[in-house]
């Protein structure tokens, strides 16, 4: 399988399959026995497990070392098939699929419309009980040209054969509103333009490729990168899975973006 969007309808059909491994990426999740997943879901902690929690700045991408001791806990091998889902249709299970990326694996792909279009098509839902998995033997090889820093991104924005996108809101991004995150001032970085990951949904959905091509082309012209920003790197790993359905290459996310810009700048 080399796919990075699944129906609910092809995961009800495999979700058996010996080589699935199931995420659920839910951001925030408390996990008890009352908390819903998807049967054989294991759950992926982007917060805690997934994050380096000494960085200055939310959802810090964690080390080679910290990734690859943590997906071996939760039984990810070389061979696996992953599958990620949120219980928000697509939100931070993209953020899991992007990491799966920068750290040389590729045989993950999102579950379209997540948890909520799974409930909607009536499929089997369970309690988590407590498990544990037999340790994976994957090995993780990072990627340095998926990921920017601050500094990375100062250099993009003056560059004339990049584009940087923000997937902010577009009044976060006019400087209209606060930003959520307290004590962050308004603003954008510089020369970059604006597309809200909302745009790409229909409902809880990714838009069709065909749908998806004409909001890419328009923005993207004749750009040769484009970097995806947003407030802390969760949703501009959405723009990334859009762009990389539309088969746009040589993509790149800030992992800092506006928390971090807005915090170090002026």
């Amino acid at each position: 399988m080399n796919s990075n969007l699944v129906s609910v309808d092809w995961l009800n059909d495999h979700i058996n399959d010996p080589n699935l491994v199931l995420f659920d990426a839910t951001i925030n999740k408390v996990i008890d026995v009352n908390s819903t997943r998807i049967p054989n879901a294991r759950f992926f902690d982007i917060k805690k497990k997934f994050s380096d929690v000494s960085a200055p700045f939310p959802s810090t991408l964690p080390s080679k070392e910290q990734f690859q001791t943590e997906t071996q806990l939760l039984g990810v091998n070389s061979n696996s098939f992953i599958v990620v889902y949120d219980d928000k249709g697509i939100y931070s299970s993209a953020r899991v699929w992007w990491l799966f990326k920068v750290f040389g694996f590729k045989n993950c792909a999102v579950l379209d419309g997540g948890l909520p279009e799974w409930q909607l098509q009536d499929f089997e839902v369970k309690n988590y009980n407590k498990e544990t998995y037999s340790k994976g033997n994957f090995k993780a090889e990072f990627n340095a040209n998926l990921m920017t820093n601050f500094k990375g991104v100062n250099r993009f924005c003056n560059d004339a054969n990049t584009l940087v996108v923000d997937a902010r809101s577009e009044d976060r991004f006019l400087c209209k509103v606060d930003e959520p995150k307290e004590g962050l001032r308004r603003g954008t970085i510089p020369n970059s333009k604006n597309l809200p990951y909302t745009v790409l949904f229909n409902g809880y959905k990714m838009k069709s490729k065909d749908q998806l091509l004409p909001i890419f082309n328009t923005l993207v012209e004749n750009k040769e990168k484009i970097v995806f920003s947003c407030g802390s790197g969760i949703t501009a790993c959405i723009l990334a899975l859009g762009a990389t359905l539309c088969n746009y290459n040589n993509l790149v996310v800030y992992d800092g973006s506006w928390t971090e810009y807005g915090s170090l700048t002026n």
